[in-house]
């Protein structure tokens, strides 16, 4: 009953105030209908997204405004609930347990960026739920099914495109092609009955090499973004923010390297779980843009492995990371909307360089001590003799 409020609540309440569905799902809505329209969806610079995202936004743009109010923002919620689900089985959690209720309460009620991803409709709520999926798959095995599950999430929004890093750590050159392949082939099918075929790379990606606009600038939270607006310089401040990401991906190198370390029940999850959560937030130190609601496709994957003894979740440095997402938190000097970059930015580097530094520095769990097995033929130890009474 508590989950269904906290769950259904949002939705009806963006249903009663929003005008189609979220700001950020109108940006591709609009796209799709100016394609409809036989005009480039690429003539919008903020439109961000694949050629495929344009076809598979079609049917929203088919849609009346009402139902998208409802629709958008309960398909957002389920999403998230979907990721959560599959995290919780990265890490052998049951789905059903009351862990993963109260942690689901918890992401919804005390994590900000839930709200915010179900009030803009981003389709980042897309990779929230892919990245779990896929890691999942990878966990049981199956790298087959994670490559088309990164890559159908790709086509919609390349936010998991960092994804494929796991797969070179692998080995799995394969599974890596077929990742590649679903975007590469949804995109160009699409990019043909665009008016504008290449209008992503003529105008998307020199936008976004600019650090798009003012306006959204303000919104970004990559180290770099936010040390320009503190007076550092471009160069240095790029910086930055590569050697970041750069000691990220070696460090999840490191943690793919390690193992299942103890062997025991989520050994493989942990593993698996923590270096794609370890490769996201690394790409997200560098990317343009990266905004708070990027680390709702990391922050659940790492939270689902709080149970288990030596998991990131238990770095104190990930709750410190956590604070400033806290609903409700004032900061000084920093209540205006258009500074809460700098609250972002600080969750996201502490909440990376923490786990980075936790798969760095912590011990290897030792798996537990188990009494030697005697080879066949061996005489059993005798038991110890009896004491005597004294009489």
């Amino acid at each position: 009953m508590v989950l269904g409020v906290v769950l259904c609540a949002p939705v009806v309440n963006m249903a009663r105030g929003s005008a189609d569905g979220g700001m950020d799902n109108a940006i591709v809505v609009r796209a799709a209908r100016t394609w409809l329209a036989g005009g480039s969806p690429y003539d919008d610079p903020h439109f961000l997204y694949l050629p495929s995202a344009v076809l598979a936004a079609v049917p929203e743009a088919v849609l009346p405004v009402e139902a998208l109010r409802l629709v958008v923002p309960a398909v957002v919620t389920s999403l998230l609930v979907v990721g959560w689900a599959a995290a919780l089985r990265v890490h052998g959690v049951p789905w059903r347990s009351r862990f993963a209720v109260v942690g689901l309460v918890g992401l919804a009620m005390g994590f900000a960026p839930f709200g915010h991803l179900v009030r803009l409709g981003n389709w980042t709520a897309v990779a929230a739920a892919a990245l779990p999926l896929g890691l999942l798959a990878v966990v049981r095995g199956r790298w087959g099914a994670a490559g088309l599950v990164f890559g159908a999430a790709v086509a919609l929004k390349p936010l998991l495109a960092p994804m494929a890093l796991l797969f070179v750590f692998a080995r799995r050159w394969r599974e890596l092609g077929v990742m590649v392949g679903v975007p590469v082939v949804a995109s160009g099918g699409a990019a043909l009955v665009m008016p504008d075929p290449v209008g992503f790379f003529t105008r998307t990606l020199p936008f976004l090499a600019r650090g798009e606009d003012r306006f959204v600038r303000l919104y970004e939270a990559s180290p770099g973004a936010v040390l320009m607006r503190v007076g550092v310089p471009e160069g240095v401040a790029v910086g930055v923010g590569v050697v970041g990401a750069s000691v990220g991906v070696g460090c999840a190198f490191l943690r793919w390297r390690r193992g299942g370390e103890d062997g025991g029940v989520g050994a493989e999850g942990a593993r698996v779980g923590e270096t794609g959560a370890l490769v996201m937030l690394s790409a997200f130190l560098v990317s343009r843009p990266s905004y708070d609601h990027y680390l709702l496709v990391v922050v659940p994957v790492l939270v689902a492995g709080v149970l288990r003894v030596g998991g990131v979740a238990r770095s104190p440095w990930f709750w410190v990371g956590m604070v400033p997402q806290v609903p409700g938190f004032t900061w000084p000097f920093l209540e205006v909307a258009t500074r809460r970059a700098f609250r972002d930015a600080l969750s996201l580097c502490v909440v990376g360089g923490g786990a980075a530094w936790w798969v760095v520095a912590r011990r290897r769990v030792s798996p537990p001590q188990s009494l030697p097995v005697p080879s066949p033929g061996a005489a059993a130890p005798s038991a110890p003799p009896r004491p005597r009474a004294r009489g």
